[in-house]
């Protein structure tokens, strides 16, 4: 008798994915080791494997809630059939009282999974872009500290349909676009560090493989907490819509994100494409060539001009966009346009200057 049907699926997932990686380690020819680092002694750090071993190393990120206890139960049974070693990294951010205590529980369960190493990461949670925007940058902060140190090969996280739903649907709200609109990436990162390996999988299939293995399971209270927008949309928000729309609504956000990423990455592709193109014998843009372009490439090659001049990515926002395209589109005369970073936009001569201040 096989497994459940709810373990069968998370753990077809993580195999999809663990092939991916070894196929990727063994046409690059490296295991990922090469970058590992000594590991800092203390209660709270794990010593990093030996060289030797050159099997590659995957990560999971875990937080103790359903949906990474299950990526991490089949992380560690999947590994064992496979030419991997597997590991865990738990993020403490101290946001509550006791989250050392339930950080160090649990790295026991994930050691219990014969998981190794396994560590807990103490961050110092800050303020900007709002409290779910300072956690998340502190927590990417440290699976990428871990994964450097440790020299994995990828680091997995347990994001669902379910998340990715609740991620198109807050693109939505602001407004930003096709980009934002194509949710979470399976692959992301500047190296392709993080995989999603359950994004084509509910939250219940992942709670309902937990329950199944008797895996014990953490409900962070933030999850539940209306102060948190992604709290109120997700006990709020998406009931309503298929309280009015019927069933179906997170599966079809899931697909939206899908296609929406593929028009997105080929725009990106194109404007890529015509950057060169669009700039004169001495690199500065043509205005001409610019208005040519449609809309939607056109603010792409703006938008990559911008971050190579030295605006923070995550800071530039659609409205700074648009204000730099009407330099081209709307042309009266105006003024230089202020981006993040003290980066500013000007038209001088039919040219487009993008420059640092």
């Amino acid at each position: 008798m096989g497994p459940h049907p709810a373990v069968a699926a998370i753990r077809l997932a993580v195999r999809r994915v663990l092939h991916d990686v070894l196929t990727e380690c063994s046409e690059s020819g490296s295991s990922g080791t090469e970058r590992s680092r000594p590991t800092a002694t203390g209660a709270d750090r794990a010593i990093a494997p030996p060289p030797a071993d050159r099997r590659p190393l995957v990560l999971v990120a875990c937080s103790g809630g359903a949906d990474s206890m299950a990526l991490a139960s089949a992380l560690a049974f999947e590994a064992r059939k496979l030419s991997v070693r597997a590991g865990a990294v738990t993020v403490d951010h101290g946001l509550q009282p006791g989250s050392d205590l339930r950080a160090a529980e649990v790295v026991s369960r994930l050691a219990a999974m014969r998981l190794d190493p396994v560590e807990s990461v103490a961050v110092t949670v800050g303020r900007d872009g709002g409290p779910e925007a300072a956690a998340r940058d502190a927590r990417y902060a440290a699976l990428d500290a871990a994964a450097e140190r440790h020299g994995a090969a990828a680091v997995l996280l347990g994001h669902t349909r379910d998340d990715q739903a609740e991620t198109v649907l807050l693109g939505l709200a602001r407004g930003s676009g096709t980009r934002s609109l194509s949710g979470m990436a399976p692959v992301s990162g500047a190296t392709g560090r993080y995989r999603r390996p359950f994004l084509q999988l509910d939250r219940q299939t992942a709670r309902k493989a937990c329950l199944v293995q008797a895996i014990p399971v953490w409900d962070d209270p933030h999850n539940a907490d209306p102060a948190y927008t992604r709290s109120r949309l997700r006990h709020e928000g998406l009931p309503a819509l298929e309280k009015a729309l019927g069933k179906g609504v997170v599966e079809a956000l899931a697909r939206t994100a899908q296609l929406s990423r593929d028009d997105a990455d080929a725009l990106d592709a194109w404007a890529a494409d015509v950057e060169s193109a669009v700039r004169d014998d001495t690199g500065q843009l043509e205005c001409a060539k610019l208005y040519a372009l449609p809309p939607a490439v056109r603010r792409r090659v703006l938008r990559r001009a911008a971050v190579v001049a030295g605006a923070p990515a995550g800071s530039l926002f659609a409205r700074h966009i648009e204000e730099v395209d009407r330099l081209i589109t709307g042309w009266r005369g105006q003024g230089a346009i202020n981006l993040p970073g003290r980066v500013e936009a000007q038209r001088q001569g039919g040219r487009l200057v993008i420059r640092q201040g």
